[in-house]
């Protein structure tokens, strides 16, 4: 469980990130990055940064690349936008959910389910009333 703190503090990295991959950081292999979640610690001194590159898969590993050589200059950056002790190390994770969460919604997609059958009703016109 994460305590408001938390919650606002990672909502504010995550919140900044975003603005600085999209206009501060000029690696082409970063373009198209969303930063779908940030996770801290109860001391403030890890995030963990969930990325994707939507639907495209395939570019994790020069991503995560460009990420590894970009810390350095997105922790300093974070460090003078959010007002703590010390700031935290960033650890950037591949978020694979959004590829699952698209995988399941094509099998569903493609799945072929006969239509049901009408219900019978229970009631029989022909039965007597009481």
């Amino acid at each position: 469980m994460t305590s408001i703190k938390q919650d606002r503090v990672a909502g504010r990295i995550r919140q900044i990130l975003s603005v600085l991959i999209l206009r501060d950081v000029a690696d082409p292999r970063l373009q198209g990055l969303t930063i779908t979640e940030v996770e801290i610690d109860p001391e403030l001194m890890y995030a963990r940064v969930y990325v994707n590159a939507l639907g495209e898969e395939e570019r994790q590993p020069e991503v995560m690349k460009a990420l590894r050589q970009a810390k350095g200059y997105l922790r300093r950056e974070v460090g003078q936008r959010v007002r703590l002790r010390k700031t935290p190390d960033l650890t950037f994770v591949w978020d694979a959910s959004l590829d699952r969460v698209e995988r399941i919604n094509a099998l569903i997609r493609d799945l072929d389910i006969p239509p049901a059958p009408p219900e019978e009703d229970d009631f029989d016109e022909s039965a007597p009333m009481d």
